[in-house]
C-alpha cells in the first residue's frame, strides 16, 4: 500500500456522511434467480431502483474465489511490475487517475476487453509474468458473467412482456459487442483516523455506468453505496457469494426511462482492502441505442434521440464522473 501524508490526501476526495448512509440499508431488492417469479422481481427492482442484488445463480463459486486470489495477487505485485500494464489507454493498469478529465479516487484498476483478442499487449505482458494463472481465472470469470447477463436481460424481456425474448441479450451475444471487464483495488487507508469522525474518501466517485447491465461481484469489504431516487445514499451490504446488478444508461434509453440507470460511488475503508470485480455489457460500435417501440405506449413520447453506441461512448469518456451524460441525448 502506497501511505499518503495528510496534505496528499486534500488531492482526493472527503466527503461527510449521515444516517442512513452511514449505515447498512436493508431495503436492498433481492432476486431469487430460481423463483418462478424472478423475471417479475427483476422488473419490479429494475424500475424502483435501477439495482438489485442477485442470489442462486449458477455462477461456480470456485471462478469467483479463483479470480479474487488472482486479483489479489496482481495488486500486490511491485509498482513497477504493475506499470508495465499502463497508463489504460483505455485499456490496462490505471492508478488514482479515472479517466481524462480530473477525477481521482482511491483506487487501482485494471480494465480489460471482454474479447480476449482486444486484450492490451501491456496486459498480456502482465498475464505473462504473473507466476499465477490470472488470464485463465479471467477468461473464466467472463465467460460465466456473459452467461449471466443474457439470462437476466432475457428475464427483463420475460418480465416485460416483450419479445422477441433476446430484444436486449442481443446487443451483447454480438461478436463485435463492446463489452469490458473491470477489476478494481481499493487499499486500507489508515490516514482516515486523522480526519473527523463522519468523514469518508472517495474510493470511485459517484456516476451511472453508461453500458447496458453492469454484474459487479466483491469480497467481504462493504464501500459500495447507491443513490435513491430521493437523493439518499445509502450503503449496500457486502456479499462475496452473490452479484449486484445495475441499469446502465443504455438501457434506461431503451426503456424510455421506464428503467433508471442507478446512481452510486465507493467509500474507501480505514483498515480493510476491497476487491470488486465488474463485467459491463455494451452493445457493438455501431448499434443504434433508441427507445424501443414496444416499450413506448401511444399516450407516451420518446424521451430520447436515436444514438450510437460509439457516439454515446465517445460523449461519455468526455465528460466527467458525476456527469449527467444522457442530457444531451433528451429531446
Amino acid at each position: 500500500m502506497v501511505v499518503l501524508s495528510q496534505p496528499a490526501l486534500e488531492h482526493f476526495s472527503i466527503i461527510e456522511t449521515y444516517q442512513p448512509s452511514s449505515c447498512l440499508y436493508s431495503g436492498i431488492p433481492v432476486v431469487d434467480m430460481r423463483h418462478p417469479e424472478a423475471k417479475f422481481h427483476v422488473v419490479e427492482a429494475c424500475e424502483k431502483y435501477g439495482f438489485f442484488k442477485l442470489i442462486n445463480h449458477d455462477v461456480p463459486l470456485e471462478f469467483m474465489a479463483n479470480l479474487e486470489a488472482e486479483a489479489v495477487n496482481f495488486f500486490n505485485l511491485p509498482q513497477s511490475e504493475k506499470d508495465k500494464a499502463g497508463p489504460p489507454d483505455p485499456y490496462g493498469y490505471g492508478s488514482k487517475s479515472i479517466g481524462p478529465n480530473g477525477d481521482v479516487g482511491w483506487i487501482e484498476y485494471l480494465l480489460l476487453n471482454s474479447n480476449p483478442q482486444i486484450t492490451s499487449q501491456k496486459t498480456l505482458a502482465i498475464f505473462k509474468q504473473s507466476p499465477h494463472d490470472f488470464r485463465s481465472a479471467v477468461e473464466k470469470y467472463i465467460t460465466e458473467m456473459k452467461k449471466l447477463a443474457y439470462e437476466v436481460l432475457e428475464l427483463m424481456a420475460d418480465g416485460l412482456r416483450i419479445e422477441p425474448r433476446n430484444i436486449f441479450s442481443r446487443f451483447i451475444r454480438d461478436e463485435k459487442s463492446d463489452s469490458c471487464f473491470r477489476l478494481n483495488h481499493y487499499p486500507p487507508c489508515p490516514e482516515l483516523q486523522t480526519l473527523k469522525k463522519g468523514s469518508n474518501l472517495i474510493g470511485f466517485g459517484e456516476h451511472t455506468d453508461p453500458q447496458i447491465l453492469s454484474v459487479l461481484r466483491s469480497n467481504n469489504t462493504s464501500g459500495l453505496e447507491i443513490c435513491l431516487r430521493d437523493g439518499t445514499w445509502v450503503s449496500v451490504p457486502a456479499d462475496h457469494s452473490s452479484f449486484f446488478l445495475n441499469v446502465g444508461d443504455a438501457l434506461q434509453v431503451m426503456t424510455n426511462g421506464r428503467f433508471q440507470s442507478v446512481k452510486h460511488r465507493v467509500l474507501a475503508d480505514r483498515v480493510k482492502s476491497r476487491i470488486s470485480m465488474i463485467y459491463f455489457g455494451g452493445p457493438p460500435l455501431n448499434e443504434k441505442i433508441a427507445p424501443l417501440p414496444c416499450l413506448v405506449s401511444k399516450e407516451e413520447d420518446c424521451l430520447y434521440k436515436e444514438f450510437t453506441w460509439c457516439e454515446y461512448k465517445c460523449s461519455a469518456y468526455k465528460s466527467k464522473l458525476a456527469d449527467y451524460r444522457l442530457g444531451q441525448f433528451e429531446k
